[in-house]
């Protein structure tokens, strides 16, 4: 007589896995989703895009060549800048506007002098796109 071999007995689906997936799933979508109701179509938002963009008044301006601009005058280097902006304000928060085509390693070089001769905080302002 031939015997067959009974099948093991298989045990659930693993359905927690799938549940998992699904609630990580849920909160990806809702963090990267917008929660907030639609703007009403009746508002019409402000146009900026004609505006011209000016840099903080007592920030420091880097130009594409690496010279340096303190409210509308030129500077001979970074001690020129803390001279004339200690007369203004504190030097503890330094806000510099670099040229779009300044090479990094000049950025660098004055934000390192900046904080050698006492800024605390060096922020460097940029222009934000809105696509």
């Amino acid at each position: 007589m031939i015997q067959l071999k009974r099948k093991a007995k298989q045990g659930r689906e693993p359905t927690i896995a799938l549940i998992n997936v699904v609630f990580l799933m849920l909160i990806f979508f809702m963090i990267a989703g917008t929660l907030a109701p639609p703007l009403s179509n009746s508002v019409k938002l402000v146009e900026t895009s004609d505006l011209d963009g000016r840099e903080p008044p007592d920030a420091l301006v880097i130009r594409s060549d690496g010279s340096l601009e303190y409210r509308g005058a030129e500077l001979t280097g970074v001690e020129a800048y803390v001279e004339r902006a200690s007369i203004n304000l504190p030097l503890d928060d330094v806000r510099v506007v670099p040229d779009r085509a300044l090479p990094a390693v000049r950025l660098k070089e004055v934000s390192d002098t900046l904080r050698v001769l006492g800024a605390k905080r060096v922020y460097v302002v940029t222009e934000r796109g809105l696509q």
